[in-house]
């Protein structure tokens, strides 16, 4: 099995996901299209396809046109059917690429919110062991806004926080997959957020906070990776 990861900056990769793919065998290939290179090889000749998350925004095509290229291979590759999941920025990118309007969120999320899973989500292969919920790990501004035909998985009081396409994509809005050395770098480097900023985000506070809570977000960032493999796999 071959996964191809989009990457938009070096800090928000595959993280945990990265590890969990590489003890379930599968062949890694990242992509980092922010920088203007080609893919390793041909989208949609990969098995499965990740697209992560990023400081930009899911409209800020005039300032990062690679938006409206990666937009239009997610359409793509969902209209092949091949397996996917969008992170964040990705979550956004992919509802935009199945006909949702992702924008402002009514508040950003920093830091350390609960989540509900649905009564959908209670059944969805990927996201139902966490039901009734959990605490997740968040950084946006922005949320998914779905088309109607995605199935809202969890939620929190701002937002859709996991959704589904049909039967081989989903999109989660929180970051399951986060390194405990990104996070870190993102909680150092919160003062190039405005959202943070307004936020009144304090490292002092936020960073010990995730230090001890990193162990167990990565164990579920990897068994959530871990059950999308074999969620695809089956199907």
């Amino acid at each position: 099995m071959r996964a191809l990861a989009i990457v938009h900056q070096l800090d928000s990769g595959p993280g945990v996901f990265g590890e969990a793919l590489a003890a379930a065998g599968v062949e890694l290939d990242a992509w980092l299209i922010a920088e203007g290179r080609e893919p390793p090889a041909d989208p949609p000749g990969y098995d499965v396809v990740f697209s992560f998350g990023g400081a930009m925004n899911v409209d800020d095509e005039d300032r990062h046109p690679w938006l409206s290229r990666e937009k239009d291979l997610l359409r793509e590759l969902l209209e092949r059917g091949t397996p996917l999941i969008g992170v964040c920025l990705g979550a956004q990118l992919l509802s935009e690429a199945a006909g949702g309007a992702p924008g402002r969120a009514s508040e950003p999320e920093i830091g350390w919110y609960e989540v509900e899973v649905t009564e959908a989500g209670e059944r969805d292969p990927v996201i139902g062991p966490l039901a009734e919920g959990f605490e997740a790990f968040e950084w946006h501004g922005y949320e998914c806004g779905l088309p109607p035909e995605a199935l809202v998985l969890a939620r929190s009081p701002v937002c859709a926080q996991a959704y589904r396409l049909g039967e081989r994509a989903w999109g989660i809005q929180f970051h399951a997959e986060v390194s405990a050395a990104d996070v870190a770098h993102w909680i150092e480097s919160y003062h190039v957020d405005p959202d943070a900023v307004r936020l009144g985000i304090d490292p002092a506070v936020l960073g010990p906070a995730t230090s001890g809570r990193i162990g167990a977000w990565n164990e579920l960032g990897r068994g959530l990776c871990e059950r999308f493999l074999a969620a695809v796999r089956g199907r």
